[in-house]
């Protein structure tokens, strides 16, 4: 049995773009998820051979829709549901670089930053 129509939201739950099918359908209602660059509605179906920009928060995809399921399996049945460009590879693979090489440091600060903090803040500028 082939399927033929999956709910966009679905589709990425099962290709394990989201952990929740809930944060997939909000991330399609806020924009974070383009059919060609345009906005879609979660229950829009997708087809085989779409262009999807998905963002999920930590990381920016571009992928081409290879297979369609509605059901969540294994990582690996996963991956067999799209191809990702190398345009997407290589965005990520810069992206990886250069958090790992150029740290932002107010992620080392955590809250309010204390009298120390904001002297090194200071004296660092």
């Amino acid at each position: 049995m082939t399927i033929e129509n999956v709910r966009i939201d679905k589709w990425l739950w099962a290709a394990r773009f989201f952990k929740t099918r809930s944060q997939a359908s909000d991330a399609v209602d806020a924009g974070k998820v383009r059919i060609d660059r345009d906005r879609v509605k979660p229950a829009r179906n997708v087809r085989i051979g779409e262009t999807l920009q998905i963002d999920n928060g930590s990381t920016e995809w571009e992928v081409e829709v290879r297979a369609l399921s509605d059901k969540r399996g294994s990582a690996e049945v996963a991956q067999k549901l799209y191809a990702e460009t190398a345009e997407s590879v290589l965005k990520r693979q810069q992206e990886s670089d250069r958090r790992k090489f150029f740290r932002e440091p107010s992620l080392e600060i955590k809250g309010r930053p204390t009298k120390r903090d904001r002297r090194l803040l200071d004296k660092s500028k």
